[in-house]
């Protein structure tokens, strides 16, 4: 007589789902603290800043800094409305610009044939082992030979492409299923009607997710070296900028500094938690396929 072993069900235990839940929730603690310090920094007087050793949590909560910045923000002959419309002009040009451009050339790379597209493929993905970097004397001379230093142009063109979104963009692309492709060929659809409302509206994941790192590029960068390099106009800088020179100010101004910071976290963090849903969707495995 045949006896037939069934392979047995690997099942978790609630004492395994327990551990596995105390490791999450202590690894989202740990990736919160950074958040929570720069909260509790803002609030700390200065004189709880430099103690050492350093507290977490101010001892003596003040709204003083907060006060400060209205004080300091007066003494600026630019006034703090037109950061704030250089900062909103700017990062909507260069988010939805790198949206545009970026899935327009990724979608022949992914879906048409021709001649030299593995070569262009291959340069996208040669590209991305060059840091910003070494790309700013070539950027430098370029925008010095067609005249846009010191215009809003300097902070939108340098910005508005990039190989990282072309390569998510493509490979995302590259998910969607062809019989849905041929299907609108035969209904007399062209390639740009094919790539407005059949392709884009089902990589929604990866476009919000380029959306989210392009916003979060020109955010980080516009206050950097290389925005004091090729924009030395006040009437063109952005928020970012404004900070490094409050931080230029000296230990004085470090309370302040840190209410800055605070604030310049804060729309990047809003905009991922509104899209983080579709960023997970799309650092995931699954995809579509025929």
């Amino acid at each position: 007589m045949r006896i037939r072993l069934r392979p047995k069900k690997l099942n978790r235990s609630l004492g395994g789902n327990m551990v596995i839940f105390v490791l999450v929730a202590l690894m989202s603690a740990f990736m919160l603290l950074p958040i929570v310090y720069t909260i509790s920094t803002a609030f700390k007087p200065l004189s709880e800043i430099y103690v050492f050793p350093p507290h977490f949590f101010p001892h003596n909560p003040t709204t003083e800094n907060f006060l400060q910045i209205g004080l300091l923000l007066e003494d600026f002959w630019i006034p703090f409305s037109r950061y704030v419309f250089n900062t909103i002009l700017i990062c909507s040009v260069v988010t939805f610009g790198h949206l545009f451009l970026s899935s327009l050339a990724a979608y022949p790379l992914a879906r048409l044939n021709f001649t030299g597209r593995r070569l262009i493929s291959s340069i996208v993905k040669l590209s991305l082992l060059f840091t910003p970097a070494l790309m700013l004397i070539p950027q430098y001379i370029v925008m010095s030979e067609i005249n846009i230093i010191n215009t809003y142009w300097a902070f939108i063109l340098p910005q508005v492409q990039s190989a990282l979104g072309l390569y998510l963009m493509q490979n995302f692309m590259l998910q969607v299923p062809e019989a849905m492709l041929e299907a609108a060929r035969i209904d007399g659809a062209n390639e740009f009607q094919i790539y407005s409302k059949i392709v884009m509206p089902n990589i929604k994941p990866a476009w919000l997710t380029v959306m989210i790192f392009a916003f979060q590029t020109i955010w980080n960068s516009s206050g950097t070296t290389l925005s004091t390099t090729l924009v030395y106009d006040e009437k063109i800088k952005m928020i970012s900028s404004l900070l490094s020179q409050v931080v230029a100010g000296g230990t004085a101004r470090s309370g302040v500094g840190s209410v800055m910071g605070l604030i310049l976290m804060i729309p990047p963090l809003v905009l991922f938690i509104c899209c983080q849903n579709q960023v997970i969707e799309t650092m995931s495995t699954s995809g579509m396929k025929d």
